[in-house]
């Protein structure tokens, strides 16, 4: 994202007179509770509440473009902690909107950012604490305390996100999604020896980069139980692919994965 509807925008005044989209329209919540307890009552199935859009953080990077806001964190912190805080209150509005809508029925709320690259977090731990982390906490607390019956935080992000993973537990996250096998430091081993009593690990259970679409029907195999190996014990793990399965996956790779799954995933 280059840029944004928010690219030229550099005072509080330009955040408050931007026509943001009303988060409680009532075509967001059509039919939600109908679904929510089709989903519960009649498939017999948990159910996993979405966000109205990105994550706090990445919505303002979308917004404004990512140098700008990058900047913006760096130089002019005022602006961008006015913008992190308006984004949140748009979105303590729609969740306690859709967590009035849907009462009961729901197990699992998700929210998104990505805070890494394959390499390395997309800033300093330091500028992480100061400008994103607080608006976390404030909506992930806000979101568990509306909420009508407990509810789990279920947490997107890819890359190599491990130096952050204490701060999202301390947000309140519940399950981290995915893990990114092969970014780096993301060691599943060592991720379930160090948080695998905080935090529950959603994906992670095939590399989506190398392994799934490029290795061996084999190698698919050694793969899959490893990540079980590593993962699942004493539980906390959800096993999925690390992302989306994309077209060039060998159907025999598929079914690689799925009959190890089968063979392996129970515990």
């Amino acid at each position: 994202m280059v840029k944004g509807s928010l690219t030229d925008a550099n005072s509080i005044t330009d955040i408050e007179n931007f026509p943001w989209p009303d988060p409680i329209d009532e075509g967001r919540f059509k039919n939600m509770k109908e679904k929510a307890d089709r989903y519960v009552f009649e498939d017999k199935k948990a159910y996993i509440l979405g966000r109205q859009y990105a994550g706090i953080w990445e919505t303002a990077l979308w917004m404004s473009g990512y140098e700008k806001f990058f900047v913006d964190m760096a130089i002019n912190e005022k602006y961008a902690h006015a913008l992190m805080n308006k984004i949140t209150e748009l979105k303590m509005q729609y969740w306690e909107r859709a967590l009035d809508e849907v009462g009961e029925n729901v197990l699992i709320v998700s929210e998104a950012d990505d805070l890494a690259t394959q390499n390395s977090l997309l800033c300093s731990v330091d500028m992480y604490k100061r400008l994103v982390h607080p608006y976390h906490k404030k909506l992930f607390d806000f979101i568990k305390k509306k909420a009508k019956n407990k509810v789990y935080i279920f947490y997107h992000t890819c890359g190599a996100c491990k130096p952050l993973i204490p701060y999202l537990i301390d947000e309140g996250v519940d399950i981290l999604n995915p893990v990114q096998v092969n970014a780096s430091d993301m060691d599943t081993k060592v991720l379930k020896r160090e948080f695998g009593k905080d935090i529950t690990f959603w994906g992670g259970g095939v590399d989506t980069q190398q392994v799934l679409p490029f290795g061996t029907p084999e190698q698919v195999r050694e793969e899959v139980k490893k990540r079980i190996d590593d993962l699942a014990k004493d539980g906390g793990f959800v096993f999925a692919a690390v992302h989306n399965v994309q077209g060039d996956v060998p159907p025999e790779n598929f079914m690689a994965m799925w009959e190890t799954l089968q063979e392996y995933g129970k515990y």
